[in-house]
C-alpha cells in the first residue's frame, strides 16, 4: 500500500504550518484597519480578498508543483503554463472573482532559453485565453540551492461585493455540479512519481501506459483552467450574473471531501451522487501502487476538477451557462 505520505509529503504537519501562516497573516489585518485595502477574514477560503470600497480585491499564490519535475524528465515546457495560470485563476473565482493579472517567479538551477522561452510562451497563450495580464515577474538562478525548476505565481482579481461568494448562501436541497477535469491537474505529484518510480525505476516518465503514451506524457496533462468559463456563469466584472451560484469549489490538493468542507456552512453536509468516473491514470496508478480509495480521494482530483453549487431551481440554467464543459449533478446538499 502507497500512501502520500510514503512519498515524502507529511499532510498533518503541511495543514499544522499553514494554520500557523493563516495565524501569523491575520495579525498584519490590524494595520489596515479603517483604512483603504482593510481585509476581510474568509477561514478556509481559497483567496484573500480586500476591501476597496464597493469591491473586493482578491489575491493568492499558487505553482506548479512538482510536475515541473516530469516536464523536465520529457523536455516539455510548453504546457504548464496553463497549470500555473489554473492553480491561481482557479482560486480566485471560487470567490466569484475576475482575475486581471498574474505575475510569476521563477527559481531556477542554471537559467535556459530551451526551458524559459517555452515556459513563457505556454503563459502567455494561456493568460490571451483568459484575458489576463502579466505586468512583471522574476527569474533567480539559484544554482546550489534548487535543483531543476520551480515556478510560482500570484493571481489578482476584483469582485463587486454583492457578487462576492463565499458560500454562506449554500442551503439543504442545493444541488451539487460537478466539472469533469483533465487529468491531476498539478496535485498529487510527488505520490504519483513515486509510485511510477517504485513501478518502473527513475526513467519511469519513459514507460509505456498505453496506445503508444508513455507515462510521463499522460501525467503531463495541462490541467483544464475553469476561470473564463466560469464567468459565463457569474458575469464578468460590471456585468449582471445570470444565476444565483451560492459556492464554488476548486478541487485541487486534499480531494472533493476536504475542499468542499472549506466553503460549505456548518450543519450541513454533501450527499454525493453520480460522480464523474476517475480518470483511466487514476486507476492504474491506484492498482500499481495499492492506493486506497480514501487515500487516492484526498491526493487528486478523481474526475471532478470544479464544484458549483446552485438552487435546485437553476440547475439547468447554470448548465446552458457551462456549455463549455462536461457538467453534470454530482450531489445534493443535505
Amino acid at each position: 500500500m502507497t500512501t502520500y505520505e510514503d512519498s515524502g509529503v507529511n499532510v498533518e504537519k503541511g495543514d499544522a504550518c499553514s494554520r500557523l501562516a493563516y495565524e501569523a497573516a491575520k495579525a498584519t489585518f490590524a494595520g489596515r484597519e479603517g483604512m483603504i485595502g482593510a481585509p476581510a477574514i474568509l477561514e478556509g477560503g481559497f483567496s484573500g480578498a480586500i476591501d476597496m470600497g464597493d469591491f473586493f480585491l482578491v489575491q493568492n499564490d499558487d505553482g506548479v508543483g512538482s510536475k515541473m519535475m516530469v516536464a523536465e524528465a520529457l523536455g516539455i515546457f510548453d504546457t504548464v503554463g496553463r497549470d500555473l495560470v489554473a492553480m491561481v485563476a482557479d482560486d480566485a473565482i471560487c470567490v466569484g472573482a475576475e482575475v486581471i493579472s498574474l505575475t510569476n517567479t521563477v527559481d531556477i538551477e542554471s537559467v535556459d532559453e530551451a526551458v524559459i522561452g517555452p515556459m513563457m510562451e505556454g503563459l502567455r497563450e494561456a493568460c490571451l485565453e483568459q484575458k489576463i495580464v502579466v505586468p512583471g515577474g522574476e527569474i533567480a538562478e539559484l544554482g546550489g540551492q534548487v535543483n531543476g525548476v520551480i515556478w510560482n505565481a500570484t493571481a489578482v482579481g476584483i469582485v463587486e461585493k454583492d457578487k462576492f461568494i463565499d458560500g454562506s448562501k449554500i442551503a439543504a436541497g442545493d444541488v451539487i455540479l460537478g466539472l469533469r477535469s483533465a487529468g491531476f491537474r498539478s496535485n498529487g505529484f510527488s505520490l504519483i512519481r513515486k509510485i511510477l518510480t517504485d513501478k518502473f525505476g527513475e526513467d519511469w516518465a519513459s514507460a509505456e501506459f498505453a496506445d503508444g503514451q508513455t507515462w510521463g506524457e499522460v501525467v503531463l496533462e495541462p490541467s483544464l483552467i475553469y476561470h473564463r468559463g466560469l464567468l459565463n456563469l457569474l458575469g464578468a466584472y460590471g456585468e449582471a450574473r445570470p444565476v444565483d451560484v451560492h459556492g464554488l469549489v476548486h478541487v485541487t490538493g486534499g480531494g472533493l471531501d476536504a475542499n468542499f468542507a472549506r466553503v460549505l456552512p456548518e450543519g450541513l453536509r454533501a450527499e454525493w451522487g453520480d460522480l464523474w468516473a476517475p480518470h483511466e491514470a487514476m486507476v492504474k496508478l491506484m492498482e500499481i501502487g495499492s492506493v486506497p480509495d480514501d487515500e487516492a480521494r484526498k491526493t487528486w482530483n478523481m474526475g471532478t476538477g470544479m464544484i458549483v453549487v446552485v438552487a435546485e431551481s437553476d440547475v439547468d440554467a447554470a448548465i446552458a451557462a457551462l456549455d463549455g464543459f462536461e457538467v453534470k449533478a454530482v450531489g445534493k446538499v443535505a
